[in-house]
């Protein structure tokens, strides 16, 4: 197994590893080390069907459902992320972390490339340990004691999803989902701190009212989006990425009107940020 850093803050490529096979102890510890340093790994030319693409998911967690889309028959862990010839809207386009409007967010994503646009649909990720490690001290003693509000219905975020909930929505889904987090989290595996607030999903600070919120949220969601602290990966058929939700921020590019992209993604089980 090789490791290849793509970028200089965050994400490598993992070469060498054929995921269709059986993964001895020694490679899934190994693939988990180059996730835990790098933030987001990327595999090529896997040929994973559902069930391989499962069985790769419990070997590096336990896949948990999306609550607002019905994942594939016999696999409800696996949703389609998809945008079809005739869709303006990408699924989730904008820099968020996945669900962190629940009360235990994803660990982790990952997501495998089945139909691609022939140009255009990378995805760009985002350190957020780099991000908080950049700010000033007296603005990292301001944010340390701060919680947010992370809500599912954010207008951007609830746009982005309406085609998907139209064709494939959960009966019987909740409207809105919200939980508090800390706006400064400490990696339950790493202990490096990192901003955990983010466009998609983030209200306001908890005891703050959201207009009073807005400036330096405002300020928090560009300054993560700095060009130092991320990466692009552009995809290819059977191309994987695994990332790490606890402290990288994601954005699917939505530059291929008339095409169709479709994508595969499971979510690994996290526990309360804290």
């Amino acid at each position: 197994m090789e490791v290849v850093r793509i970028a200089g803050t965050l994400g490598a490529e993992i070469r060498g590893v054929d995921l269709a096979g059986t993964l001895d102890a020694a490679t899934v510890e190994g693939i988990r080390a180059a996730w835990l340093e790098h933030g987001v790994v990327f595999f090529r030319e896997q040929t994973l069907n559902s069930d391989r693409f499962m069985r790769f998911a419990r070997a590096m967690g336990t896949p948990v459902e999306y609550p607002f889309v019905r994942g594939l028959p016999d696999y409800p862990e696996i949703i389609e992320v998809k945008k079809l010839e005739h869709e303006r809207t990408n699924f989730g386009g904008m820099w968020h972390t996945d669900t962190s409007y629940l009360e235990c967010p994803p660990s982790g994503t990952m997501l495998i490339a089945r139909e691609l646009p022939p140009y255009g649909g990378d995805t760009e990720f985002a350190s957020t340990v780099a991000a908080y490690a950049a700010l000033s001290d007296g603005l990292k003693a301001t944010l340390a004691g701060l919680r947010a509000v992370n809500s599912s219905a954010k207008a951007d975020v609830t746009k982005s999803r309406e085609d998907r909930v139209a064709s494939d929505g959960r009966e019987g889904a909740r409207k809105e989902y919200t939980a508090e987090h800390p706006v400064v989290r400490t990696h339950p595996e790493t202990g490096r701190k990192a901003l955990y607030v983010n466009g998609g999903h983030t209200v306001s600070f908890v005891g703050w009212t959201e207009e009073e919120s807005a400036p330096l949220l405002s300020f928090l969601f560009r300054h993560l989006q700095r060009a130092e602290f991320t990466c692009r990966f552009s995809w290819r058929p059977g191309s994987l990425a695994l990332w790490d939700n606890r402290c990288v921020l994601h954005n699917p590019v939505n530059d291929y009107h008339g095409f169709r992209r479709v994508m595969h993604r499971i979510t690994l089980a996290g526990d309360r940020p804290r």
